[in-house]
């Protein structure tokens, strides 16, 4: 049975581009083959999806008529990209996803012919538990990821809801970046069993370095010091989306490529800035703690932290976007003369000094361009590949990441090609349909 399904592991990795699993994922899909309730805690970026969604698939039949497996993730973004990954793998069964920030009828059309998976999160899917959208009594599998992070965000009610409208007799699969003290009463078990992979702050190979500035001068020193990275791949940390958006202002004064990422973001807003992030056009995202946990985010060298957060659990996550299980990364504390470290901070942390004059990198290597046609509109990654370099002239490395929404598309292209791109496809279909092709806003 084992080589069977080692078999059907390999068919999803080709269609995700991964050579191997890794010892974790390997662990996990093997315990949840055997164990009713299997907790996982392993840091984030470490490849918990394809770890769940493995044995969920193995779980699906395609013969069974209504919901088999519901997903609970604590945020939209996290949602998408389970989505994204579990669509990628091409199991040919339905899945349907369920957020805030879209309209509700759409989702309940789509439930309307029950899908064999449900993603979705804590509010939005106890919202079509009450009114009855599909029915729960058919789920075998509930996957919690990031469940730590859904508790602490207050979400317990909804939660509540949806487990009071299951049988109890589903096996339950939770992921976590830190440990639980405390296990809901909600849940039908007390306990699961569970794999660590948590490792300890003394084993990280990330490295600590402070800096030191007047308040007056902190966005000017943070710009020199993310301009002294030279494009690597940076993630500036703040505590409030004002911050962002005010140092967000100062980068477009310099015309320094940046994205933002923040709750008060249109929803279409924060995926076309994580797109842009994820295929190199941005090399610089300002973000609030929406990016600590569960986005797809690349490996990240620099982590700064603008504001540091009150919490420790916050600074560790925020953290974990670089320096990733055997990954080297760095992390800088801007520390202006009114403020102090926090106590989870050691007061021993290397001191460096900041360019005192701006030199800005050259822009990155990508360009983002915008296609309205996607999924919805049955152009496929291989049309616009093809589109790109039949009709456009280019050659298979100008292309970076290509990103299908359901009515957009969006690719990464080499900058130095993009201007005579945008001229010689600018009449072509793809398809037999005419696009709109220009660079992403």
């Amino acid at each position: 049975m084992q080589k069977e399904l080692n078999g059907v592991y390999d068919g999803f990795l080709k269609n995700l581009s991964i050579e191997a699993l890794n010892e974790m994922q390997e662990a996990f899909i093997g315990k949840a083959s055997i164990s009713n309730n299997l907790m996982l805690l392993a840091p984030t970026g470490s490849g918990k999806t394809l770890a769940f969604l493995i044995p969920l698939v193995d779980k699906l039949r395609a013969e069974s008529a209504g919901v088999q497996a519901l997903i609970v993730a604590p945020s939209r973004e996290l949602s998408l990209q389970i989505e994204h990954v579990f669509r990628s793998m091409k199991t040919n069964f339905k899945v349907s996803c369920c957020y805030g920030g879209h309209p509700f009828k759409v989702e309940q059309n789509s439930l309307s012919e029950a899908p064999a998976v449900i993603i979705g999160t804590p509010g939005r899917l106890a919202d079509h538990i009450l009114r009855k959208s599909f029915d729960a009594k058919t789920i075998k599998l509930v996957v919690l990821d990031e469940f730590d992070k859904s508790l602490q965000l207050g979400f317990q009610e909804q939660l509540e809801i949806i487990f009071k409208a299951l049988t109890g007799r589903q096996q339950h699969l939770l992921t976590s970046a830190t440990r639980l003290d405390a296990w809901p009463a909600f849940l039908p078990f007390t306990k699961p069993e569970t794999l660590n992979y948590l490792k300890d702050e003394a084993d990280s190979k990330l490295k600590l370095k402070l800096i030191h500035t007047t308040s007056t001068d902190k966005v000017e020193t943070l710009m020199r010091l993310v301009a002294s990275f030279n494009q690597e791949v940076c993630l500036v940390f703040c505590n409030h989306r004002e911050a962002v958006d005010r140092i967000s202002a100062l980068f477009n004064h310099y015309n320094f490529e940046h994205g933002i990422l923040h709750g008060a973001l249109e929803q279409i807003d924060r995926e076309k800035n994580l797109i842009k992030f994820r295929g190199g056009a941005h090399n610089v995202l300002i973000a609030t703690d929406l990016a600590s946990r569960g986005l797809d985010i690349p490996e990240i060298k620099h982590v700064v932290h603008y504001q540091l957060p009150p919490q420790q659990e916050a600074f560790t996550h925020r953290n974990g976007r670089t320096a990733r299980m055997q990954a080297e990364g760095q992390a800088y504390l801007v520390l202006a003369n009114d403020e102090t470290l926090p106590p989870y901070i050691e007061k021993s942390v290397e001191e460096v000094k900041v360019n005192s004059k701006l030199t800005l990198p050259q822009p990155p290597l990508y360009v983002c361009l915008y296609i309205s046609a996607g999924k919805k509109n049955k152009i496929s990654k291989g049309d616009i590949v093809g589109l790109l370099t039949k009709k456009g002239g280019l050659q298979s490395d100008d292309i970076g990441l290509i990103t299908s929404l359901d009515f957009s598309s969006y690719v990464s292209v080499r900058r130095e090609v993009v201007k005579n791109l945008l001229v010689t496809i600018k009449d072509e279909k793809v398809k037999k349909v005419k696009v709109k092709i220009e660079v992403a806003n």
